[in-house]
């Protein structure tokens, strides 16, 4: 039977729907009649709430980063901090970032992806450090950040999952403290 409540909370039935499908079957495996089906409402009502599941998508994904961990942290161990803050994400997090992506080759979600990045991890890295290629260190320790996520939650790599997580926060962490602080750079003295 169809959901006949209030137009707020069948808002909110077709919010929490398209969040766990997004999460698990990602925007390209999720329909609007299987998120319609999932809130117990009519497709059509979808489309009328939120004009589209790419919007939807967007109103329902968004990544979140605790970035206290990483402006607390000492210069000289912002690498491990950040290793260790990735392999302690999980549950929202991971299927969001799964779903944006699976969901990466719509233009809007793309931006959605882009800005996720900026926001969640060059900027917090970009704010600790200094000289003419803070940003470049930024960027590339957060490159290197995505590539621990996509390579431990889409590719499933079986010997980084199985690597013990002192292991791997230690091998990470050294890996992202050389390109936010290289070795015999004068950045790598400055707090």
């Amino acid at each position: 039977m169809l959901q006949t409540g209030s137009r707020v909370s069948t808002r909110e039935s077709i919010h929490s729907a398209a969040a766990r499908l997004f999460r698990t079957s990602g925007c390209a495996r999720t329909t609007v009649r299987r998120i319609a089906a999932e809130a117990g409402t009519d497709p059509a009502l979808v489309i009328r709430h939120f004009r589209s599941k790419e919007l939807l998508f967007l109103e329902t994904m968004h990544m979140t980063l605790d970035v206290g961990p990483l402006l607390d942290a000492p210069l000289d161990r912002l690498g491990e901090r950040l290793a260790a803050l990735l392999l302690d994400l999980g549950g929202s997090a991971r299927g969001v970032f799964l779903a944006l992506v699976h969901g990466g080759d719509e233009p809007h979600i793309r931006d959605r992806l882009r800005d996720t990045h900026e926001h969640l991890f060059v900027e917090p890295l970009r704010r600790r450090l200094t000289g003419p290629d803070a940003d470049l260190r930024a960027r590339t320790a957060a490159a290197v950040a995505g590539g621990l996520l996509y390579a431990l939650w889409v590719a499933e790599d079986q010997v980084l999952l199985r690597l013990d997580r002192t292991e791997l926060v230690s091998r990470y962490g050294t890996l992202l403290q050389e390109v936010l602080t290289p070795r015999g750079s004068l950045v790598s003295q400055v707090p």
